[in-house]
């Protein structure tokens, strides 16, 4: 009797050893999970604003070749995660970079979050820290958007746009561990004019 009841004891040790393992395993791989997807890689998206008209000058709106550009953009980035798409849209507060950000945003149903073209590190920080592992498009403008990418340290030298140079793409991939890499890449109408900077000075960081 004593040995069935000592057998009954050690039989539910081991079971509870065995449990207590799973859980253990289990909380690990849980925690590793988050891990790994809280840390993946952010991608940023940056597109200058389409063609703007000449007038008012403070705050045109886009031209028709313009709008027809943001809808080639939507064309482009609806799709560019196989599995949702863009994340989140950021864009400076005029009328060109809205109306270049709103075709996308109808697509996906997202808001546009405006922010300060003259604060590089808010934007920067606060898509960092909100959007992390997510994909996320800035519009912006094109004596913003190369020290935008400067300052997130993707590449020392970032060309300048020249004043009628609207279709470039960067893509900005941000990793968890490792070198913050940029790759540019052209949309719609190409650009044919001359480079804004032919001696390639590029644009440096902001202080």
């Amino acid at each position: 009797m004593a040995n069935g009841k000592t057998d009954l004891e050690r039989r539910r040790k081991r079971r509870r050893r065995r449990t207590n393992a799973i859980i253990i395993y289990t909380a690990i791989a849980v925690g590793l999970a988050w891990f790994f997807e809280s840390q993946a890689t952010t991608t940023m998206i940056f597109v200058r604003h389409a063609e703007k008209a000449l007038t008012p000058i403070d705050d045109p709106v886009l031209t028709p070749e313009g709008q027809l550009r943001a809808r080639e953009l939507a064309r482009q980035l609806v799709d560019a995660d196989v599995v949702a798409g863009i994340d989140a849209i950021y864009s400076t507060d005029y009328r060109r970079t809205v109306q270049t950000a709103q075709p996308v945003a109808d697509e996906l149903k997202l808001e546009i979050n405006l922010y300060d073209p003259d604060d590089n590190e808010a934007v920067l920080a606060r898509i960092l820290k909100e959007h992390k592992g997510k994909i996320i498009l800035v519009v912006g403008h094109s004596d913003t958007l190369p020290t935008l990418i400067a300052d997130l340290g993707a590449s020392k030298l970032v060309p300048p746009i020249a004043e009628n140079e609207y279709d470039n793409i960067y893509l900005v991939s941000i990793p968890w561990f490792g070198k913050t890499k940029t790759i540019r890449l052209r949309y719609g109408t190409a650009y044919t004019g001359m480079p804004a900077d032919e001696s390639g000075s590029g644009v440096s960081m902001t202080q």
